[in-house]
């Protein structure tokens, strides 16, 4: 058989398509030399140096954009080889041994040709503000002024120029951090240089950093990852602020002259020439402001999206300094911050990060880390450390995820970092694992903030899900003796929630041990998640109501035909139900169940029959029980919410489910999620009263509320970006229509401009954006009030919490191993205020003075340790204190 045969419909030759397929490549020489420089040290950076530099002497003319470009790759991109490229520019600074192939008429080596393109880059990367690469490229910088390349009195004037920053009137946090590590980090690679030729210069750094960190310390309060209800110290132990880490390491740099740990591949080579050799000056640079927001120029935020609140960063310390590095040290430093570079810059793919983060000791001093197992030990180590490197990665990668409010890179990325590390050498990083996840459970009892341990146990349950769900639980069965809210408890009972999620209810039970598998443990749920069809027990009431809703939409009855059907059984319940009963919220009770009993067997069935009875869904709403279906009352929307959340009380991922579902088509509105939630969740089941006492939040809860709040505030987004698209396209109409009607008649006289029509879409978004942003605005009051009743609730409170004041002194919180359920409520309740205030601090402070008005109005004059601590938080979060 030949398969060169013409087919019919004159389709190509299949051979001719498989040669398309197969055709290689071809790089061009340039294109070989790039991926040579970008490839540099891939088995040995030391010996290579030498051989990437007769590549790119050899390759003539030289491309100097070409070799630019691949500088900036190399730095910007690979961070930890940035030593190795400052080595590398330093070779080409020397006059070519031979003919002079890298000299051109103006005299310029090589080398200086390849700086001065590279310093182009480095301006454009400053007038965007794109604050990473600037600051790899000022690393670079620093170490050329080490290597003699760059003069250190240019150098010096352009870490000036970012210290200036720090004097800005009204300076973003985000701002002024990113404009500081650039000075303090540049100045520790090249402070021996610098000190020599301005002794005071590293001395005006440190203070101006310092200077300016003293101004954050109620931002360092309300983020750190310990929790101290009682009191206002910043100072965390096993936890570390990254501003403040940089000031000490600078500090200890200085008092030994800067001395540092930083790999300096260049300092054996001979000396440039100075007869003809002159260093190369930095030009100045200005960094340009960033975009100004001017606040009450519109109504409600209108004109631009809100940014994101920046906070200083707090990384955990899980290892002693004798196992990991110490940020606050010269060395500890340099390591991190290479560390969190490659993770940051990696992000696109976590394989690749995985193996350049195990390859990490050979970019580093030798004598850092210990060597592998079975590798043997350098002959002669420049420093005496011996970190172990597993540990450092895990201690680093989990510090980078556990960031609050939020983690740089999206939680996903971290877990799946640590699962591809663990892979690449399961023998090494096991250990440093369960050492890292004992480390973190043991500091639960301590006051771990609730947001770092609601990560904490999603990356628990990923971990288990990709490793066998291998765990020693049974190291954990004593803590089953604890209050039934301990935060340990608290984390056993969300772990083995989320690995059912990911796997199934009979597997996960057979991983626990026996002790965990009672009722009183608390441990599991009381049966397999699923559903609970209230009215699915023939001797239950009104099963034989749902019975006549279930076969209507089993037979795919139209939504007019339920509804009728609805208001003849709303007849028929009045007769039997007791005086205490509401027959309208029974309909609806049961009208919503039998609805997701339909879509219970899958997601695709529940959307299914969402959407098929849309109708149905906004009439019961509306509170009536006929077609014509309004907004919807607060009553109806609370109903339809509880019968949801009865339906699935057994698999709690599916009430956040059916609740976004229900928010995304607008059966209810996120306000109305935010209200139920705080007034009606205790009632899902009494029977589990002992885990859900009214008045307290848990991580359940702030699932609920966060899902509500983004929905609100996206919905507010995407308005806003729909508007703007819109308000330009007038823009330009309106303007071509003038430049239309601009022509003169022949009598000398200027026509009328024609009238414009009204813009129908335009003034149609301009309403919707209105109406969402009042919902926001709501959905923000709610919550606040919400928190402010559990945390602060007044004598005539159903239920009040008598605990949520009792634990806010310093002498209860240092008897915590006495508190009970009430005490482990309350205080994570006061968690989850903390962290809504922070997480959501943008928006709340561009509402600031109604939102106040509305819930700490009625605290005035009073002293009310709980209203002072309510309020504090509240100042901190929106920068009024």
């Amino acid at each position: 058989m030949s398969y060169n045969r013409h087919y019919r419909g004159g389709r190509r030759h299949y051979r001719d398509d498989e040669d398309d397929r197969r055709r290689d490549i071809v790089e061009s020489p340039q294109e070989r030399l790039k991926l040579a420089i970008i490839k540099l040290g891939e088995v040995d950076p030391y010996q290579e140096i030498a051989a990437v530099e007769t590549h790119i002497r050899g390759l003539a003319p030289p491309d100097i954009y070409n070799l630019s470009e691949s500088f900036h790759i190399g730095v910007t991109e690979q961070p930890y080889k940035i030593p190795f490229y400052a080595a590398l520019l330093r070779l080409l600074h020397n006059n070519p041994p031979t003919d002079g192939e890298s000299i051109i008429a103006d005299g310029n080596s090589l080398g200086k040709q390849i700086l001065e393109e590279f310093w182009k880059g480095f301006q454009a990367y400053v007038d965007k503000l794109m604050w990473r690469e600037t600051r790899f490229c000022i690393h670079f910088f620093a170490h050329l002024v080490s290597a003699q390349i760059i003069s250190p009195e240019s150098f010096a004037a352009l870490l000036q120029s970012f210290i200036t920053v720090l004097d800005e009137f009204g300076v973003s946090h985000g701002r002024a951090k990113r404009a500081a590590l650039c000075a303090a980090e540049g100045l520790m690679i090249a402070g021996a240089v610098l000190s020599s030729s301005k002794p005071t210069f590293p001395n005006e750094v440190v203070t101006s950093i310092q200077t300016y960190t003293e101004t954050t310390n109620s931002g360092k309060w309300i983020v750190q990852p310990v929790v101290r209800l009682h009191s206002p110290n910043v100072e965390v132990e096993n936890a570390d602020e990254l501003l403040d880490t940089a000031i000490n390491a600078l500090k200890a740099l200085e008092s030994a002259g800067f001395e540092g740990p930083y790999p300096r591949p260049y300092s054996g080579y001979p000396p440039l020439d100075i007869s003809s050799f002159t260093p190369f000056s930095l030009p100045s640079v200005l960094v340009p402001p960033e975009v100004i927001e001017l606040e009450g120029l519109s109504t409600e935020a209108e004109e631009s999206e809100i940014k994101r609140q920046e906070w200083p960063e707090y990384f955990l310390r899980l290892f002693g300094d004798d196992v990991t590095p110490d940020p606050n040290t010269p060395a500890g430093y340099a390591v991190r911050n290479d560390l969190l570079a490659m993770i940051d810059v990696f992000e696109v793919n976590r394989k690749e990060a995985a193996r350049l983060l195990l390859e990490y000791p050979k970019w580093v001093v030798s004598g850092t880390f210990k060597p592998r197992p079975g590798a043997p030990p350098p002959d002669e180590p420049l420093v005496n450390y011996n970190w172990q490197l597993e540990s450092t990665l895990l201690e680093t990668i989990l510090g980078a995820s556990l960031i609050l409010p939020q983690s740089t890179q999206v939680q996903i990325y971290y877990d799946g970092l640590i699962t591809e590390v663990c892979k690449i050498s399961p023998s090494t990083v096991g250990p440093a694992v369960g050492k890292s996840i004992r480390k973190l459970y043991s500091s639960l009892t301590d006051g771990l903030d609730v947001e770092i341990e609601r990560r904490f146990s999603e990356w628990f349950a990923i971990h288990m899900s990709n490793f066998n769900f291998q765990w020693v639980w049974k190291e954990w069965i004593p803590d089953l003796d604890l209050a039934i809210q301990h935060p340990k408890r608290a984390f056993m009972r969300t772990a083995v929630e989320y690995e059912i999620r990911l796997s199934y209810y009979d597997r996960i039970v057979k991983s626990l041990p026996e002790a965990m598998h009672t009722p009183e443990a608390h441990i599991l749920p009381k049966q397999t998640p699923g559903p609970d069809f209230m009215y699915d027990d023939p001797s239950k009431p009104h099963h034989d109501a749902a019975q006549s809703i279930l076969n209507l939409f089993r037979g795919r009855a139209k939504a007019e035909d339920v509804i009728s059907h609805l208001d003849s059984l709303r007849n028929t319940l009045e007769s039997d139900i007791t005086e205490s009963e509401n027959v309208d919220s029974l309909v609806r009770i049961i009208t919503t169940q039998s609805l997701l009993h339909i879509g219970s067997r899958s997601f695709s069935h529940l959307l299914n029959a969402i959407e098929r009875y849309l109708p149905l869904l906004r009439t019961i709403a509306s509170g009536g029980m006929t077609a014509s279906a309004g907004a919807g009352t607060a009553e109806a929307k609370a109903d339809i919410l509880s019968a949801a959340a009865l339906f699935w009380k057994y698999n709690p991922q599916m009430v956040a489910i059916v609740f976004d579902k229900l928010m995304q088509y607008q059966i209810v509105d996120p306000t109305d999620v935010v209200s139920w939630t705080f007034l009606h969740v205790s009632e899902v089941d009494e029977s589990e009263a002992d885990l859900k006492a009214p008045l307290n939040l848990s991580a359940f809860e702030w699932n609920l509320l966060k899902a509500a709040l983004d929905k609100a505030i996206g919905r507010v987004n995407s308005a806003r970006r729909k508007l703007a698209m819109l308000r330009k396209e007038d823009d330009d109409n309106r303007a071509r229509a003038k430049a239309r009607g601009g022509n003169m008649d022949v009598d000398g006289e200027t026509k009328p401009d024609e009238p414009i029509p009204e813009n129908v879409a335009l003034a149609s978004a301009l309403k919707a954006f209105s109406s969402l942003t009042r919902e926001q605005k709501t959905a923000l009051s709610r919550t606040l009030e919400g928190f402010v009743s559990c945390l602060a609730p007044s004598p005539t409170s159903l239920h009040p919490n008598p605990k949520a004041r009792e634990i806010l002194t310093e002498h209860s919180w240092h008897n915590r191993a006495n508190w009970g359920k009430e005490e482990w409520n309350a205080w994570e309740t006061w968690g989850w205020y903390r962290h809504f205030c922070r997480a959501y601090s943008p928006y709340l402070r561009n509402y600031a003075t109604t939102l106040m008005a509305v819930s700490f109005a009625r605290f005035e004059g009073q002293s009310d340790p709980a209203a002072i601590l309510l309020q504090k938080m509240w100042d901190v979060s929106i920068g009024q204190e």
